[in-house]
């Protein structure tokens, strides 16, 4: 990174600093930055990753550059601590349904709220894709932000049905965990349609239960 990438009075050229996204465990006061990182995840899933300017993002959030400048270098930094936020919006893993079979349970995962927050990542999902190739960091941050907190549910839901001999010991659970969240962002990405209920509900009956041996 250049003296020029990190001069807060360069917009474009910290804007542009994307290729190698810096300090992805740095460690900050989120509760502080809330505001202005719920607003970059906002124009981050309307404008995606080459569309976005700091511009856009103190304006939506009501701050002046020089603060967004002063807490993040470059567009890439911002973007991968947005992104790392989006996590606070993770599921109580405490709370789970427990309805007593596999089914019920991932169908008491289909809720309007979750419904919302999925399609939403998955929109910031979309508007990174541009740089994701490029930046190893980014798609780490990704993955943690937005895969992996449906599948560690998943995992949950699959553990349980073993435990209670509903499914088979030998059941690959990481690998079934990751079938929904993935089929979910080819749907989103690639197919360009909506994670809705009647979706979510033939990916269990369709798939999901036929992989660990139950008829729906």
């Amino acid at each position: 990174m250049t003296q020029l990438d990190l001069d807060p009075t360069n917009t474009r050229a910290a804007d542009d600093t994307a290729a190698e996204p810096a300090r992805l465990g740095r460690k900050r006061d989120h509760s502080r930055d809330a505001d202005i990182l719920d607003a970059a995840v906002d124009v981050l899933a309307e404008e995606g990753y080459d569309g976005m300017t700091i511009d856009m993002v103190a304006a939506r959030a009501k701050a002046g550059k020089a603060t967004l400048y002063r807490r993040w270098a470059s567009k890439g930094e911002l973007v991968i601590d947005a992104v790392a936020c989006m996590k606070k919006d993770d599921l109580d893993l405490d709370r789970l349904p427990d309805t007593g079979t596999l089914r019920g349970d991932l169908i008491g995962m289909i809720k309007p709220r979750t419904l919302e927050e999925a399609e939403k990542k998955l929109q910031v999902m979309a508007g990174l894709m541009s740089v994701l190739a490029r930046s190893p960091e980014l798609s780490d941050a990704i993955s943690q932000a937005i895969i992996e907190p449906r599948a560690e549910v998943n995992r949950i839901l699959l553990r349980r049905a073993i435990e209670r001999g509903e499914i088979a010991a030998d059941c690959d659970v990481d690998t079934i965990a990751l079938i929904s969240p993935s089929m979910a962002a080819y749907r989103t990405l690639v197919l360009k349609k909506p994670v809705d209920r009647e979706f979510l509900v033939s990916m269990i009956d369709g798939v999901i239960l036929p992989a660990v041996g139950i008829r729906p």
